[in-house]
């Protein structure tokens, strides 16, 4: 339900799997529909996409297709924190999308409005659409992004709806209430858009891509593609004035919105108040697309009326004249409390019901892909009656993101970050496809073609590092010659001829885990510690309340949420580590029991 990025995903994961799966939107000529920064990537959301290809999901596939500009962020860093980003041709990416649902085996594309669901006992058996059609079903995945209950603002004017020109679902909330669902509202925004002709460019500062851009799928050889150039400038003082004197004409300050927004991409309004220090923001000017002049203004998102936005735009440096074809604006839509999910996203009050994207309480592109994939997945597994499929923290931003949704819920959209993992050297991006696709290929999200691939690669470097450890030059092993600084695996290939015939991907993960050895050894000390609180696993009928010295919070949040596992337990917030001792004890002593 919802042809976003996280119900593209989520249905071609299930047909992967040979579910016979439906996708059913409200407007067909929308899917997979960038209403806000036509991009992809980005810090941490770069490691999301990379892994969701390892999956064999579509984003990645989609991006090095019809992308327009390449960069990769955070090259003044380790490869632990750097992350591709991309902007987009925003209408071939849908266009591409549509056609990937479109041919995809075992899936069927509808276009209907979805009104309630249609449970059973506590079992969900399918939806009913606005058209009347019952389409009956074992398992649902809603990814309904801004479009439950969702309200647009621009100044004091109101309009119902999920994003522009498009209406939102207004019943399907009621029925998510009927069934017990705790729904709260959460706010996004979005910018002006500029006609490029009558923007003075030469006055911006120029922001090219990268000479040799990297692609986002493994499956990609290169980015063939001519990139665009994008731009920056800048806000400043007047700008701010405006925005200051306008301030009761905006809904987030007139108490007309009332749900939360995002932290981490605030509003121009937001920023010029949280940062009155300041008497500049940067702003990055993106084209939209090749066959477009329409410019997105990266650092604006506003909601102001549209007489303040033309006064706002036309003091900035180079956008004096600047023609806006579209004003930016606020939506406000529903949320569902995530930890009323488990880890596979799959809802406790209703069985075979499983929700993914911003019904979860993200924000991004990215974030609603990954969860989109470990829905249809887990849906599309539970109806076969097959084991679930889960991402561990220290397999995946994945499953960094999944569990922290699910064990610490929502107050506020959900960004991911590079900060939030435990373990960012051992999840790259470089080295997604190691982590994820020979997993992916166990269970049939990959093609045996490429979870082979994926097997022969991990085979070469892997003899390629024990040659390093077992060849010796005067004495001292390949393998510590190469973490001396400024030397090079081929500056190794004199002493060992065949590293010069290395695949470049195998050579620089060699490289990189040689030179790395002593941190990632010591990160996977780490995992191990994690791995045996996560194998503490809590059985589903455990009664919280007969567990003596748990704290009151504790005990509350344990009933709650009810964590599949020890480690989980841990990372609630409100259990204590006292909690957590007790309740291991408690644990062993039901294994002991149980022997």
């Amino acid at each position: 339900m919802g042809a976003g990025h996280a119900g593209c995903e989520a249905a071609l994961a299930s047909a992967r799997l040979g579910a016979r799966t439906a996708l059913v939107t409200i407007n067909l000529d929308t899917i997979a529909h960038m209403s806000c920064n036509p991009a992809i990537g980005g810090l941490a959301k770069g490691q999301l996409v990379r892994e969701v290809d390892a999956l064999g999901g579509a984003m990645g596939r989609a991006i090095d297709a019809t992308g327009i500009q390449f960069r990769m962020l955070g090259t003044g860093r380790g490869p632990a924190v750097q992350s591709p980003r991309a902007q987009a041709d925003k209408r071939a990416y849908s266009g591409w999308m549509k056609r990937a649902v479109e041919i995809q085996e075992n899936l069927e594309v509808r276009q209907d409005m979805v009104d309630r669901l249609i449970v059973a006992g506590d079992r969900v058996r399918g939806i009913v659409g606005g058209s009347g059609v019952e389409y009956r079903a074992g398992a649902v995945v809603l990814t309904t992004g801004t479009f439950l209950r969702g309200l647009m603002h621009m100044g004091r004017a109101k309009t119902p709806g999920g994003r522009s020109g498009e209406k939102s679902a207004e019943r399907l909330s009621e029925s998510l209430l009927e069934f017990g669902f705790q729904l709260g509202r959460l706010k996004t925004g979005t910018p002006p858009r500029l006609n490029a002709r009558t923007v003075s460019l030469a006055e911006l500062t120029l922001q090219p891509g990268d000479p040799e851009p990297q692609p986002f799928s493994f499956l990609t050889g290169r980015i063939d593609q001519p990139q665009l150039a994008c731009w920056i400038t800048r806000t400043n003082p007047e700008t701010h004035r405006l925005i200051r004197e306008n301030l009761h004409e905006s809904p987030m300050y007139c108490g007309e919105i009332t749900g939360t927004g995002v932290r981490y991409c605030p509003s121009i309004e937001d920023k010029v108040v949280r940062f009155a220090d300041k008497d500049a923001h940067p702003i990055y000017v993106e084209p939209e697309g090749r066959d477009t002049l329409e410019l997105y203004l990266n650092g604006v998102s506003t909601s102001l009326p549209p007489a303040v936005q033309e006064a706002v735009v036309h003091s900035i440096r180079g956008l004096e004249r600047a023609q806006i074809l579209r004003y930016g604006y606020a939506v406000e839509y529903d949320y569902v409390q995530p930890t009323e999910l488990s880890s596979t996203l799959e809802t406790k009050r209703v069985e075979f019901l499983f929700h993914a994207g911003q019904i979860n309480g993200t924000t991004g592109y990215e974030e609603a892909a990954a969860q989109g994939l470990v829905a249809g997945a887990n849906a599309a597994l539970k109806v076969a009656g097959r084991a679930p499929f889960v991402v561990g923290r220290d397999e995946g931003y994945i499953g960094v993101l999944v569990d922290d949704l699910v064990t610490k819920g929502v107050t506020e959209p959900y960004r991911l970050f590079t900060s939030r993992a435990e373990f960012r050297l051992l999840l790259r991006h470089d080295n997604a496809d190691r982590r994820l696709t020979p997993r992916a290929g166990e269970i049939g999200l990959v093609d045996a073609a490429r979870h082979g691939a994926a097997l022969a690669k991990e085979r070469a470097i892997r003899e390629a590092m024990a040659c390093l450890e077992t060849t010796r030059i005067d004495g001292i092993e390949l393998d510590r010659m190469l973490r001396r600084p400024g030397v090079r695996l081929a500056d190794l290939a004199t002493y060992l001829p065949e590293l010069a015939s290395l695949e470049p991907e195998v050579a620089r993960q060699v490289e990189f885990e040689t030179k790395c050895a002593g941190y990632i050894a010591r990160q996977s000390d780490s995992v191990e510690r994690l791995r045996a609180q996560e194998d503490l696993v809590i059985p589903e009928a455990i009664d919280y309340r007969s567990i003596a010295h748990l704290s009151f919070e504790g005990r509350e949040k344990l009933l709650a949420i009810r964590p599949r596992s020890l480690g989980q337990a841990s990372r609630i917030s409100g259990v204590r580590p006292s909690d957590v001792d007790v309740l291991s004890i408690h644990l062993r002593t039901l294994e002991t029991v149980d022997q």
